[in-house]
C-alpha cells in the first residue's frame, strides 16, 4: 500500500514538472527566408557553385575529347601514345582535383558557406537563447528540421518574435 502511494506521488510531481515546461517552436526556414542577407548569400553561393560546376564539365568536356582523339589516332608510336596517355590521365586528375578543391569537405563551396551562411545562423541561435531566457522557455524545436512533429499549434510558433528579436520585424 505505501509503495502504490510512494508511486502514485512520484508519478504525480513529475507529471507536474511536465506540464510546468515550457516548448515552442521556430520554423528556421521561415526565419531565413525573411533575412535579406540570406538570400543575397544562398544567391551568391549558386552563382559560384554554378561557375565552378561550369569549369569542371569544360575540364570533364576537354579530357573526354582528348580520349575521343586519341581512340581515332591509329597510327602512333609507343612514346607518342604513352605521352597522350599521360596527358589525359594529367586531365581527369585535373578534374578530379578541381571537384574536390570548389566541392570537397574542405572546398571552396564549404568555406563560403560557413563565411556567409554560420553568421546568419548563429545570430539566430542567440535570438532564440535571448527569448528563452527572457521568457522561460525549457525547449525549442524547429520545424523545419523535426520530421515527428504531425501537428502544433500555431500559437507556440516564435519564429516572428526571433525575426523581431534580430531586426527584422514584419
Amino acid at each position: 500500500m505505501k509503495k502504490s502511494i510512494l508511486f502514485f506521488m512520484m508519478l504525480l510531481g513529475f507529471s507536474m514538472t511536465v506540464c510546468a515546461q515550457k516548448i515552442v517552436l521556430i520554423d528556421t526556414e521561415y526565419i531565413l527566408k525573411n533575412i535579406p542577407a540570406y538570400n543575397n548569400a544562398t544567391t551568391q553561393i549558386e552563382q559560384s557553385s554554378k561557375k565552378w560546376q561550369g569549369e569542371i564539365e569544360a575540364s570533364s568536356n576537354e579530357a573526354k575529347t582528348m580520349y575521343s582523339n586519341y581512340q581515332k589516332m591509329s597510327k602512333l608510336t609507343n612514346s607518342q601514345k604513352t605521352l597522350k596517355e599521360n596527358a589525359i590521365v594529367a586531365k581527369e586528375k585535373e578534374v578530379v582535383n578541381l571537384k574536390k578543391k570548389y566541392f570537397g569537405q574542405d572546398g571552396e563551396l564549404a568555406k563560403m558557406r560557413e563565411n556567409l551562411i554560420k553568421p546568419i545562423q548563429d545570430k539566430i541561435y542567440a535570438a532564440v537563447k535571448a527569448l528563452s531566457e527572457k521568457y522561460g522557455y525549457s525547449i525549442v524545436l524547429d520545424r523545419a528540421t523535426a520530421s515527428s512533429i504531425i501537428f502544433a499549434n500555431p500559437n507556440i510558433d516564435i519564429s516572428d518574435d526571433v525575426l523581431a528579436k534580430m531586426g527584422y520585424s514584419k
